[in-house]
């Protein structure tokens, strides 16, 4: 998104492929690995206070599902939630710590301000939701559902399927993007007009900050919550 001139790109096998999506994705997959590997190294009948921690995220991930997937179906989907989550919220918030641009190029920025890697993920969720249809009800009374209340509803239940992985993807998307954007404008103002500008901008950005971090993770919430409405639909007969 943005001027695409700043996108920076690399060929590989004749893909062409964003260099920043790819290494924004690489930290913030070794940022996840590297928290759990830490709060995970020593686990004990007597949890100390990584060990909390780490449990405190999983009954949180799990408390959602199990909000929205009924009875005991919802332990299948436990680590994708968990893994899903921490990653979203990582990738949310690490725009607004580090961003790295190189000949006008950014090469570090949150991978969740590309709506490419959000629609991933939304796709993903959905594809994971019609496999647990079909593997809980069977091919015939998946496809039933999109049929009912009568066969001409198919259509629109269609178009409902695609209206629910845009909008998945794209909401986390716009609010990270818009999020960067307006951090970026911020930083280009404190150093427009020399000392006077930097006093002003200097509190704006870091309220702007923390209020950017609470939207990260709210958005991360959002998107699970979503993700288990619509896998929760799928296991049902309608």
């Amino acid at each position: 998104m943005g001027d695409p001139s700043s996108v920076p790109t690399f060929k590989f096998l004749g893909l062409t492929f964003n260099a920043g999506n790819v290494i924004s994705g690489l930290i913030a997959f070794i940022i996840v690995f590297l928290l759990v590997f830490a709060l995970s190294r020593k686990l004990t009948m007597k949890p100390g206070k990584g060990q909390n921690v780490l449990e405190w995220i999983i009954d949180f991930t799990n408390g959602i599902l199990k909000g929205q997937i009924p009875g005991n179906e919802a332990s299948a989907f436990g680590l994708y939630g968990f893994t899903l989550f921490l990653f979203l919220f990582v990738s949310n918030e690490l725009g607004l710590f580090i961003q790295i641009a190189v000949g006008g190029k950014d090469y570090v920025k949150s991978p969740t301000s590309d709506p490419m890697i959000t629609l991933t993920f939304s796709l993903a969720t959905i594809m994971l939701a019609q496999f647990a249809g079909v593997a809980k009800l069977g091919y015939k009374q998946h496809f039933r559902n999109y049929l009912k209340p009568f066969v001409f509803w198919l259509p629109i239940s269609i178009f409902e399927e695609f209206t629910n992985f845009l909008t998945l993807g794209l909401r986390i998307f716009g609010v990270i993007y818009s999020g960067e954007m307006l951090l970026k404008i911020i930083g280009q103002m404190a150093f427009s007009h020399g000392i006077a500008t930097l006093i002003v901008s200097v509190p704006i950005e870091m309220i702007w900050q923390g209020f950017s971090l609470f939207l990260g993770a709210i958005q991360a919430y959002v998107f699970l919550t979503l993700s288990s409405v619509y896998i929760s639909r799928k296991l049902e007969a309608e």
